[in-house]
């Protein structure tokens, strides 16, 4: 497997397998043409497994309902925020859990920018190094700091668009200085209208790009990255059952490892995602 390391390779959701074809797409992204090669990047099959994650808020960890979060700093939000639950416990707590359990690549999402969600999030990645990937406001000038502190791999969204637009040259820039293989890129998505196509959303999943979640951006940006994530935002931190036309969408094309998330109610959620994914979420 091209660009792999050990926590990419245990303890994840995402599977990958190989499906003896390469894939030559072309695509276009913030007006230009990207035309990729050949991409050698599918992996073996294996048995799913979990990806644990956390959310920290406020310097708590949270679990929210995705599409009730918005940008409380930097506006007065008209949308009440929605809390399913607070622990009592630090990031740190978690990632001793996860590690004494040998899952790695766990996901720690942060989803406000105060200093004391940075001071807890940083403190969990040095006191257990290599047991977290970490999201939420990473980019070029800041991703390495948090490989630094312990993370395994950054998770990048929202830094690499503009005005709703994908910029190859920003999502090259980063690849470059973290290394494909330490790069993580998150497309989760929602549907504009019912049944249609899903597009990736920012900025705390409030904005809409133009960036559609199908077979020809899912090959090209594999180039870039050694995995996706992909929350079903629609579905997330509803607790009522998974996007699985998202997760069959995923298992279809993704030629690297994808990690879903959103929805999952119970444990027939999970059979349904090792059936749709078709070994790869």
């Amino acid at each position: 497997q091209e660009g792999a390391r050990a926590p990419s390779e245990e303890g994840e959701a995402a599977i990958g397998k190989s499906s003896g074809r390469g894939h030559s797409m072309a695509a276009m992204v913030s007006g230009r043409r990207l035309v990729s090669a050949s991409i050698q990047t599918t992996s073996s099959p294996r048995p799913m497994q979990f990806r644990p994650c956390i959310d920290l808020h406020k310097g708590k960890v949270k679990q929210i309902v995705g599409s009730t979060l918005s940008d409380l700093e930097n506006r007065a939000a008209k949308k009440k925020l929605l809390t399913n639950f607070v622990a009592s416990e630090s990031p740190s707590h978690y990632a001793e859990l996860y590690s004494s359990d040998g899952l790695s690549g766990g996901h720690m999402i942060l989803l406000s920018k105060d200093e004391e969600t940075q001071v807890v999030a940083r403190r969990a990645l040095r006191d257990f190094p290599n047991t977290l990937q970490v999201g939420g406001g990473v980019d070029v000038r800041n991703a390495l700091s948090y490989l630094d502190d312990g993370a395994s791999h950054v998770i990048v969204t929202s830094s690499v668009f503009k005005r709703g637009e994908l910029q190859m040259d920003l999502l090259e820039r980063l690849s470059g200085v973290v290394g494909r293989h330490r790069l993580v890129l998150d497309l989760s998505c929602r549907r504009r209208d019912h049944g249609g196509d899903y597009f990736v959303v920012t900025d705390r999943w409030q904005k809409y790009t133009s960036l559609k979640v199908d077979e020809a951006t899912l090959s090209t940006l594999a180039e870039y990255c050694c995995e996706f994530l992909v929350h079903g935002v629609d579905v997330e931190g509803k607790q009522l059952g998974i996007d699985s036309d998202l997760v069959r969408l995923l298992g279809d094309f993704s030629p690297i490892p994808a990690t879903y998330a959103g929805g999952v109610c119970d444990l027939d959620d999970l059979e349904t995602i090792k059936r749709e994914g078709r070994g790869m979420v």
